[in-house]
């Protein structure tokens, strides 16, 4: 029934169509905040996995390498907007989140100012948890691209950790017998770890709760960004 046809709700379509304009309104006046997330890790440590958890779908190539080779040996950023995510100052935000995909090389100063010339919200240290392979040289480096400020932006991502279930030892005590490399590096990130099992549906049930870490996270640095230190700003 076309109710537009009939005098005695003209009023009620009059109102109907007011409520809409005013809701159209206040979702295009709601706050957006972008969050820029780099992933750093070795081949084969996940990286890629934990991308697509965030983004909530399958867009990061994963699988397999050969011959040691790493699946991703391009930068990648991929986005995705989630409407109405938190409510910030007592209003309704939406929450983008922006990824880079990195190949296991650290990456130079200037690529990372390319990629992110706004700067960098939260760094994610990607390792895998039934084969932590260290990587040289890793606080020198980050501390050379961000300055000594990185270590309040960083998680640390341990993968895999199905395999440590299999094999009997739980998540709580592994850090206790981990290499030296990983408990320093742990300690240096302020304990702010994340165990992800890649035998579950990581966009599914992942997602969420490491986006909600990521969030508080970079809500303790009030939202601010990492610069990289340019040789010019330097």
């Amino acid at each position: 029934m076309d109710l537009r046809c009939k005098p005695s709700y003209r009023g009620n379509v009059l109102a109907d169509i007011m409520s809409r304009w005013s809701r159209q309104r206040h979702d295009d006046e709601r706050n957006v905040l972008v969050l820029n997330v780099l992933l750093l890790g070795n081949r084969q440590s996940g990286r890629s996995s934990v991308g697509n958890a965030l983004i909530g779908g399958y867009e990061f190539q994963t699988g397999v390498s050969v011959s040691d080779v790493s699946v991703t040996t391009q930068y990648q950023v991929l986005s995705r907007n989630y409407p109405r995510y938190f409510r910030r100052q007592g209003a309704e935000s939406d929450l983008t989140l922006r990824v880079i995909d990195t190949p296991p090389l650290l990456p130079y100063q200037q690529t990372v100012h390319e990629l992110c010339p706004e700067g960098v919200h939260v760094l994610l240290l990607i390792v895998r948890a039934d084969l932590p392979q260290e990587t040289p040289h890793l606080e020198q480096h980050l501390e050379t691209l961000f300055g000594p400020e990185w270590r309040h932006h960083t998680f640390l991502i341990l993968t895999h950790t199905d395999q440590l279930e299999r094999a009997g030892l739980q998540p709580s005590s592994y850090l206790t017998q981990a290499t030296d490399w990983l408990r320093a590096l742990a300690q240096v990130v302020d304990g702010r770890i994340s165990f992800l099992d890649n035998s579950c549906d990581w966009p599914l049930i992942r997602g969420r709760p490491l986006i909600d870490q990521l969030l508080r996270l970079s809500a303790r640095n009030h939202h601010r960004a990492l610069k990289a230190r340019t040789e010019v700003s330097l």
